[in-house]
């Protein structure tokens, strides 16, 4: 009977050992399905800020092309020509990128023309203070000559 009990003892000891090597594994596995938990979460946190970077960037992008198209209508009545042309290039855009390509060329293109047109009115503001200056020297002078004449033809009056 001895045998038989160190038999069982000897078998508890080793289911013991199963159980304890079957947690062991049980908490390794809990522990890497958390941190693959955790990588998935982070992961599906970044695809879903980057999708709503992307619909916001869609929307900025839908409203611009509106604002273009506004503008286009506007062409369409000053100049049918040009507004048709623009047509045709904004029918070649196939994607996004060159979309993005495309109004970036565009917006520098403004911006150079708006420098440009600043520069002008800066300029035309200089020129118009210079003619002015000029105009209001040149009366002075003329009043200048007036009044120096005006006392020879008064003595030439009274010697008459």
């Amino acid at each position: 009977m001895s045998n038989d009990v160190r038999q069982w003892l000897a078998e508890i000891k080793e289911l013991k050992q199963q159980l304890a090597d079957s947690l062991r594994d049980r908490d390794a596995a809990n522990e890497s399905a958390t941190n693959w938990r955790k990588l998935y979460n982070t992961e599906a946190q970044q695809r879903r800020t980057e999708a709503k970077l992307a619909q916001q960037e869609i929307e900025t992008l839908k409203a611009q092309i509106h604002q273009l198209q506004q503008e286009s209508s506007k062409l369409k009545s000053d100049d049918p020509e040009a507004a048709s042309v623009i047509q045709q290039e904004v029918a070649k855009l196939q994607t996004v990128e060159e979309l993005k390509v495309k109004l970036s060329e565009v917006m520098g293109e403004r911006d150079r023309l708006l420098d440009a047109l600043k520069v002008e009115q800066a300029n035309h503001a200089q020129t118009r203070k210079s003619l002015t200056a000029v105009i209001g020297d040149t009366i002075d002078q003329l009043t200048k000559e007036r009044s120096n004449q005006k006392p020879i033809s008064e003595s030439e009056d009274i010697k008459d």
